[in-house]
């Protein structure tokens, strides 16, 4: 079988601007006899290894995509039915993954299926239905699962845990179901999603299987946890890593005492509140509180309550220095991946399974780690004052004498 190709139409079409490659791609004939002279090939070769009494049989015609346009392929098939060519499988419709990768782009920036049909067909002129993509997007779950089992790294100074809820299909109707992200920063002081766990409520046994999941794979100590009053937390971890340190975010504590307070005090009273949170030791954020609650103690009680009750875990940050206390007072460096999960997911409103919602969070997160490349800034600070408080926790994480 010769390749034959009409140069003076390639040139000049060419000549005219139509590119090499998508929509009508002037390659996209010559790629066609390539691929058709290979398949015959293959086909003669495979006729003169059989044995018995075989032959060539005519053809079948499919439509192939590629990134250079679509094209009807004519495979060549045997009497047999035992030709099973190499270069083009049977069931297969694109010829590499440069559409896939295209898609899983697109769906990773929150395209929907609708808005994902419309870019490949306006680039590579080919047609695809939505199962098509939910197929392709599908390849993601498998990939997601071997990601949550890889193993960790032996230390984390800081872990951080929050909660982001989605309505998702279940029996019928839609449920509000809270997926947890946990965020590590590793020895380096780079970001790190270490998990991504589904649960319905909080609770010491889900939490303690979060904890114990991630001592499985090889987690053996975490300095500090930053977390936003998660019910049963402190219980759980003290179980399985009993010397972590739980730091209540500080962001949350205020937002949530604010509800509580009349919206005509609000602004003050939030400017006094900095006296406490904003402190220079634990004492004199002490004698702040003290003084707040003589003001205010009995227009708010429910305020001051919630302070004293969870004050040891809302300032363990006092005994640092400024560039940890930056670092684990508040748990925005997670609340950040949830925006971008919600720029993924805002035009989505629910989900038909949990696969549907996790794939696509996993698109996000590979998307967010790419830029996960440089330590959290000071970060040769912030790991020489920890080295002052965890001496013996971090020497060999270090590789200190």
């Amino acid at each position: 079988m010769k390749i034959e190709i009409d140069v003076e139409e390639f040139a000049r079409q060419i000549k005219e601007g139509k590119g090499l490659s998508g929509k009508d791609g002037a390659l996209t004939p010559l790629i066609k006899q390539l691929t058709e002279m290979t398949l015959q090939a293959e086909l003669e070769s495979h006729l003169a290894q059989d044995l018995t009494r075989n032959r060539k049989n005519g053809y079948t015609s499919k439509t192939m995509k590629t990134e250079h346009g679509a094209f009807e392929l004519e495979t060549p098939r045997d009497r047999n039915g035992s030709f099973e060519p190499e270069i083009i499988k049977k069931n297969q419709t694109h010829m590499s993954d440069e559409i896939e990768k295209k898609m899983l782009s697109l769906f990773s920036l929150g395209s929907s299926y609708s808005q994902i049909i419309d870019h490949i067909q306006d680039m590579y002129g080919v047609s695809f239905s939505k199962p098509a993509i939910t197929a392709v997007t599908d390849k993601l779950i498998p990939m997601l699962q071997e990601w949550k089992k890889r193993p960790l790294e032996s230390i984390y100074p800081f872990v951080y845990l929050d909660a982001i809820h989605y309505k998702v299909r279940e029996e019928g109707h839609y449920v509000s179901k809270a997926f947890y992200t946990v965020l590590g920063v590793n020895i380096e002081g780079k970001k790190e999603i270490l998990g991504l766990y589904l649960n319905e409520s909080e609770g010491a046994k889900f939490w303690l299987q979060v904890l114990t999941d991630l001592q499985n794979r090889g987690v053996e100590d975490i300095l500090i946890a930053s977390v936003d009053g998660l019910k049963g937390f402190p219980e759980a971890i003290n179980a399985v890593f009993p010397h972590t340190e739980v730091q209540l975010c500080i962001v949350h504590q205020i937002r949530n005492s604010l509800k509580y307070v009349a919206s005509k005090n609000q602004k003050q009273f939030a400017s006094e509140l900095k006296t406490v949170y904003q402190a220079n030791t634990k004492e004199e954020a002490e004698e702040a509180l003290d003084r707040l609650e003589e003001k205010w103690g009995k227009k708010y009680p429910i305020v001051f309550e919630s302070w004293r009750g969870k004050w040891e875990n809302l300032t363990h940050y006092f005994k640092y220095s400024k560039e940890i206390r930056r670092i684990i007072y508040t748990t925005n460096i997670i609340e950040s991946v949830h925006r971008q999960f919600r720029t993924l997911t805002k035009t989505k409103g629910a989900f038909p399974t949990d696969n549907s919602l996790l794939k696509l969070l996993f698109a996000g997160i590979r998307n967010a780690e790419k830029k996960w490349t440089m330590p959290i800034r000071n970060w040769s600070l912030t790991i020489s004052q920890l080295n002052i408080h965890f001496r013996d926790r971090l020497k060999n994480a270090l590789h200190l004498v």
